[in-house]
């Protein structure tokens, strides 16, 4: 079975939302860093990252999770990521990973779109 990785963009107010489905590894990584440094170069300095489809990710896929954290504070922006605790298996599996590196606490985590793009929203407890 083949899984499509595909990365899309909208746009919610002032933030670039890209939705990530698919698995995100050494081979898919690249193409979400890309689109994570297009957003910023067209002066995108909010974006939300939606993973709640992302159903597998690997050491690379958090290495670009963490340049776009990078990338974003060097432009004084702001990143949020989508990772809702409940998904087709117990939760998460990149809320699971970014948990177990320990870099979950790098990120504000919010569970929906609308959470996220909320102006006062505040992020979920690690």
């Amino acid at each position: 079975m083949v899984v499509a990785f595909k990365v899309t963009c909208v746009e919610q107010g002032e933030w670039a939302v890209l939705r990530v489905s698919g698995e995100l590894d050494l081979v898919t990584s690249p193409t979400l860093r890309q689109r994570v440094h297009d957003v910023v170069a067209e002066g995108g300095h909010c974006l939300v990252l939606d993973l709640s489809e992302v159903f597998f990710c690997d050491s690379s896929g958090v290495g670009v999770l963490i340049a776009a954290r990078r990338l974003i504070r060097s432009c004084q922006g702001r990143l949020r990521l989508i990772l809702p605790a409940r998904g087709a298996v117990e939760g998460s599996h990149v809320n699971r990973v970014l948990g177990a590196l320990g870099v979950r606490r790098l990120f504000d985590v919010y569970a929906d779109l609308e959470a996220a793009v909320a102006e006062e929203a505040g992020p979920l407890s690690a």
